[in-house]
């Protein structure tokens, strides 16, 4: 399913000021010191949620509200918000106002620099196959 939503044209890199540059996050365990990582593995672990991969698949096709997105998954309209809330503070999706209605759009950069992140691993991977560690 990840695989679907992040396959595309590897061979055109990210803007350095597109939003999938670097964020500074804090968890739990390291709530005193600032751990800087970069923001396309954050992507990926943001769209393994099924819902929000749906949300991400369905915003592929075109901008939709939040009663599209609705009426689209068959989610409740709070769950739907949670996961449009954590995809715009992700840089995935922007919002924009149209009427009385908000639009949420995808940011084809960011799933561009998460398939990216994902070429350079499965690369690495074939690379280093027969690279055994000695015991």
């Amino acid at each position: 399913m990840l695989g679907n939503l992040l396959t595309g044209s590897a061979d055109v890199m990210p803007e350095p000021e597109s939003a999938v540059g670097s964020l500074v996050v804090r968890t739990r365990a390291e709530s005193h010191q600032d751990a800087v990582i970069s923001a396309d593995p954050d992507v990926v672990r943001l769209l393994a949620d099924p819902l929000r991969a749906q949300i991400v698949r369905i915003l592929a096709a075109g901008p939709a509200t939040t009663s599209h997105l609705v009426a689209d998954t068959g989610a409740k309209q709070p769950n739907v918000s949670g996961h449009l809330k954590l995809l715009r503070e992700a840089g995935v999706v922007t919002a924009e106002p149209r009427g009385r209605f908000t639009y949420y759009r995808l940011i084809p950069d960011a799933l561009q620099g998460a398939a990216l992140h994902l070429a350079d691993l499965a690369a690495q991977a074939r690379a280093h196959s027969e690279n055994f560690r000695t015991c």
